[in-house]
């Protein structure tokens, strides 16, 4: 990374992504952890990170960085890696007047309580590069899943993507790579005709139920945040198939139903934090100093 950071980084909070983004940012400049258990700071490159209590934090930092949510109840902080909580009130203490402060999927009562104290938060969950690349590393993860979970090769499988967004994208030109048999199916005709020139078979979404599509899947990938594998769709998918809900909540699939028709069904959220963390962790500091370029360069 650049020197486009300046000053003191306080990375607050979130999973095994922000532990190798403090690693990465310790290389070059001092920076502060909290929110982690010593155990979560034990990755490689970790040896600079300063673990601090956000309590008793030798110096207030230039920049914060919360995690990717910054929280679930916008009170406290989104910290897995942590025995103990940690108010978002006593982050906001933890910056200088004048700093900056950054967070994923910034819910508006997160916003609001920063407000007050005249910080305001930069979502960088709403950056294209930052979902494209990590599109990239959660499809990456899918088929890793898929390659665990199955005891068969991707190669020749036949394979239903739900919904053409950038993980679906990301997963056709996986998948393509390995020779699968791959179905696109969607409700845009647009998100269909992309999905022909992708080298797809096509399938629309209200036609799905019907067609042989679901009795002939072996591995279906669903992308879609909102309910289409519902009871009447499952009783079509076959009993050996595999179905991996690769959606943020609430999720695309009646999991309950799968359950009781006896189908394998996983819920794969947060991937790239599982997956591929260091890679996920490159990419979050990689868009923090691309929105600083900007804003030092006047084109934010």
């Amino acid at each position: 990374m650049s020197d486009i950071l300046p000053g003191t980084v306080l990375v607050a909070g979130g999973d095994m992504r922000f532990a190798a983004l403090a690693a990465e940012l310790s290389e070059s400049r001092k920076v502060y952890a909290a929110g982690f258990d010593r155990s979560a700071l034990s990755c490689d490159n970790c040896d600079k990170i300063i673990a601090v209590d956000v309590m008793n934090i030798p110096e207030r930092a230039d920049i914060l960085i919360l995690p990717m949510p910054v929280s679930d109840d916008g009170v406290t902080l989104c910290a897995p890696f942590y025995s103990g909580t940690i108010g978002l009130e006593a982050l906001i203490g933890c910056v200088k007047d004048g700093g900056t402060v950054f967070g994923g999927r910034v819910t508006d009562k997160v916003r609001e309580l920063f407000a007050k104290k005249g910080f305001s938060v930069t979502d960088y969950f709403l950056r294209e590069e930052l979902s494209v690349l990590n599109a990239e590393a959660t499809a990456e993860g899918a088929v890793q899943i898929a390659l665990e979970e199955q005891p068969r090769v991707i190669m020749g499988q036949r394979i239903l993507i739900l919904g053409m967004g950038r993980i679906a994208k990301a997963l056709i030109r996986v998948l393509s790579g390995f020779g699968a048999d791959i179905t696109l199916c969607a409700r845009k005709y647009s998100d269909l005709a992309w999905a022909k020139i992708y080298g797809c078979k096509i399938v629309h979404m209200r036609e799905l139920k019907d067609s042989e599509t679901l009795k002939n899947a072996e591995l279906i990938f669903n992308t879609v945040p909102s309910l289409v594998l519902d009871e009447e769709h499952l009783k079509n998918c076959r009993t050996d198939s595999l179905i991996i809900d690769l959606a943020s909540k609430p999720g695309g699939m009646d999991f309950e139903a799968a359950g009781r028709l006896g189908l394998r069904a996983i819920w794969a959220l947060s991937l790239p934090g599982k997956t591929a963390p260091v890679s996920s962790g490159k990419i979050i500091g990689e868009t923090i100093e691309n929105i600083l370029n900007e804003r030092a360069s006047g084109n934010f």
